[in-house]
């Protein structure tokens, strides 16, 4: 399959990662298990007439997809692909309120129109006026994923020369109470940075928008150069995801030892996080560590975030303090690996080269 390379970059989370000119400068600190996104100005980046018409997380999506663009140099992509767990949540849960108050009458239908899971996919085409392919996966924890293999595939059949991609999510408080119930977070407030020593089950809560605008072209401006992607299901054991791992290194001309920087998808949770260990003492003990969910929380598309850690290491060729897990790289950082797991069923891969 043919390299694409990432060109611009859009990331809205609880850390101040909206504008691209800063990198991690300064950790924001959270005392609670539910991390909510920073926003940026809107009206910056959406007409403030529009603004009185959209939800929280369709502020969120179309102004991270804006930022992308603009930072891309992109005025209308060959094709719009997003993926999210839940969609907009919070409009899903206004609209089957409103079914339950109201007996299932008089409903007004724009709740119902933006809690689609391709709402975001779709108002971001309306506003460019852009009329090629669009597509939204749904998949749970592989869906960004998912998304990516998408884009890179018209790609590399000639269908498009670049591509918007986007990974989104939001957490509601009624939707951080019924995932609680499921034991998926911890059962007490930890601050976030305490989040890999806290010694317990569950994670943080986390939520955010994460854009790619991705091009057959290179260039100077370029943050990577994506070399291939994957996800796998609910494989047998530590044994077999690490074997999927070297292959997929392999299918790509590389080894374990030949990666410089593995972006871990770590989370605090004492038996999800043993396949990271695993690995960190196993195959790829030989790479320098990083992590990242103390910074965004623990939700669907997570691995996006840590997508857009790596472009960033790869591009300024730092790695910050807060994501290191052991001492900083001794020299240049050619080569990066993406791995993240959510709730031990949905593995997904990136590797990255620099340009």
């Amino acid at each position: 399959m043919m390299d694409v390379y990432i060109k611009g970059l859009g990331n809205i989370s609880p850390q101040n990662t909206a504008d691209n000119s800063q990198f991690l400068d300064k950790i924001v600190e959270y005392d609670q298990n539910n991390l909510q996104v920073i926003h940026p100005v809107y009206k910056d980046h959406i007409s403030p007439i529009k603004l009185r018409r959209m939800s929280r997380m369709i502020k969120m999506g179309i102004a991270a997809s804006s930022i992308c663009l603009d930072d891309a140099g992109i005025t209308n992509p060959g094709a719009i692909i997003t993926g999210t767990g839940f969609g907009c949540t919070g409009d899903t849960e206004k609209f089957l309120y409103a079914m339950v108050e109201n007996d299932e009458q008089y409903l007004t239908p724009t709740a119902f129109m933006q809690s689609t899971h391709n709402t975001i996919s779709g108002q971001i085409a309306i506003m460019l006026g852009c009329k090629s392919y669009n597509s939204t996966y749904v998949n749970r924890g592989s869906c960004f994923e998912a998304a990516f293999q998408d884009a890179m595939m018209l790609i590399n059949e000639g269908e498009a020369n670049d591509a918007l991609i986007g990974g989104f999510d939001e957490c509601t408080d009624k939707h951080y109470i019924i995932t609680s119930r499921l034991g998926y977070w911890k059962d007490r407030d930890i601050k976030n940075t305490d989040l890999y020593t806290a010694g317990s089950s569950g994670s943080i809560s986390g939520e955010g928008a994460s854009f790619f605008a991705i091009s057959k072209d290179g260039g100077s401006n370029s943050y990577a150069k994506i070399k291939a992607v994957n996800h796998f299901y609910k494989p047998d054991g530590f044994e077999e995801v690490e074997r999927r791992i070297q292959s997929f290194l392999e299918a790509n001309g590389h080894n374990p030892d030949s990666v410089d920087l593995v972006v871990n998808g770590l989370n605090g949770d004492e038996e999800g996080d043993l396949v990271y260990h695993h690995l960190m003492k196993g195959a790829l003990k030989s790479s320098t560590h990083t992590c990242y969910k103390h910074l965004c929380g623990e939700y669907d598309v997570a691995s996006a975030f840590g997508l857009w850690l790596a472009c960033k290491i790869l591009k300024t060729q730092t790695v910050p303090e807060s994501v290191r897990v052991g001492n900083a790289p001794a020299g240049q950082i050619n080569t990066v690996l993406v791995y993240n797991h959510f709730k031990s069923s949905y593995h997904g891969l990136f590797l990255l080269e620099s340009c």
